[in-house]
Parts: C-alpha cells; sequence; structure tokens
C-alpha cells in the first residue's frame, strides 16, 4: 500500500479554484511545467505561479520539488501500468496480447502526452528519493503480473524466453522512439504504421 504522508494526500481538504484542493493544482502545475520545460528546469517559484498557492499552502503538501515529481512520476507510473495490464488480460492470444500493447501504448501516449512526456524524458526517482519506493514496488508487482502472462506462452513456444529489460526493447522501443518524434512535432503516427509496430513486435518476441 502507497504510504499517503509521503505521497502527499490529504483527504476532505477543498479550497481554490473550482473547489479543487491544493495538492491537486500543485499536481496539475507541475505537470504542464514539467512537461513543457522539463523538471530539471523548473523552479520552485514557478511550479507555485502555475498553481496557484501560496508558500504555505505548497509546503503544506509537498517538502520540495523533488517531492512533487516523485509523487507525479508515481501516480504516472501507475496509471500507465494499470492501463497495460487491464489490456494485457483481456488476450489470451499471445499475437493479439503483444500486438494490442503496443497499440495502447500509442494510444495512451496520444491521451495523455504530458504525462507520457514525463515517462519518456524524465529519468525515474532512485529508490532514496520521493516516491522512489512506490515506483520500485510498482515495477516489482507490474513485472510479475506481465511475467505470469507471458510464461504459458513461452512454454508453448509461442514466445521468447527474454529477461524484462530486453522484453521491453523489443517489444516498445520503437514505438517509444515512435512517440518521442511525435512529441517533437518532427511526426505524426499514422494507423499504418501504427499497425507496422504492432507487426514488428510481435516478429521481435516470437518464437521461430
Amino acid at each position: 500500500m502507497q504510504n499517503k504522508v509521503l505521497l502527499g494526500h490529504h483527504w476532505g481538504v477543498r479550497t481554490g479554484k473550482n473547489g479543487r484542493d491544493g495538492r491537486s493544482r500543485i499536481i496539475e502545475g507541475a505537470l504542464r511545467r514539467f512537461s513543457q520545460d522539463g523538471v530539471s528546469a523548473t523552479t520552485l517559484a514557478s511550479l507555485r505561479e502555475e498553481s496557484g498557492v501560496s508558500v504555505g499552502s505548497f509546503y503544506h503538501h509537498f517538502a520540495s520539488k523533488e517531492h512533487v515529481f516523485g509523487v507525479l512520476y508515481a501516480e504516472t507510473l501507475q496509471m500507465y501500468q494499470d492501463a497495460f495490464l487491464a489490456e494485457l488480460m483481456r488476450h489470451e492470444d499471445a499475437r493479439d496480447g503483444v500486438e494490442a500493447i503496443v497499440a495502447l501504448h500509442m494510444s495512451w501516449c496520444g491521451e495523455h502526452p504530458e504525462r507520457a512526456r514525463l515517462l519518456i524524458s524524465e529519468r525515474p526517482p532512485r529508490r532514496e528519493e520521493p516516491g522512489g519506493p512506490e515506483v520500485a514496488d510498482a515495477r516489482r508487482a507490474f513485472f510479475r503480473q506481465v511475467s505470469d502472462w507471458w510464461k504459458p506462452h513461452m512454454n508453448a513456444r509461442l514466445l521468447q524466453p527474454v529477461p524484462p529489460t530486453m522484453c521491453y526493447v523489443l517489444w516498445l522501443g520503437p514505438a517509444q522512439e515512435m512517440c518521442r518524434l511525435w512529441f517533437a512535432g518532427a511526426h505524426q503516427p499514422t494507423d499504418e504504421e501504427i499497425k507496422s509496430l504492432c507487426e514488428a513486435a510481435w516478429n521481435s518476441l516470437k518464437q521461430a
């Protein structure tokens, strides 16, 4: 279970514009600012200006800019992993599952471009940093569930026995690079290109 103090949750506090609490406004403002400027170039002052909160309100919810980033990264990763697993578990067929995840990756990034940029461009928080334990725990649980889906197909000689890092690179590496070009404004992926990415992932991961 996530540590609610570390993650900055304060239940039942509703203030500010449109009834949003201070924490939500800070997170929303940080997402916009981190997406536009990157975490390293974002200052505390710009975070407070973007979210419209006072110094006191900011420190009521977060200890630092790094704390905000850790919370936002952990929440975003959990959102992505939940969508990934929900889609994967819908498919019993190996090829259908592999290709559906590539399509899901592209559609999720298109629907959540600011959050996708965060996952693609920023270094995840380390275990000793804010959000780090939550990210590490979420990743372990995520890989365990993906592995549980993968192993029967591997034992049936449909999917390759590849370690997690290589599995990710072969499965989503090309789609991730397409998203980088997309977010940089260099290329808009077409449906036909996304279909090709799906097929390439299957060809990379299937057993010969």
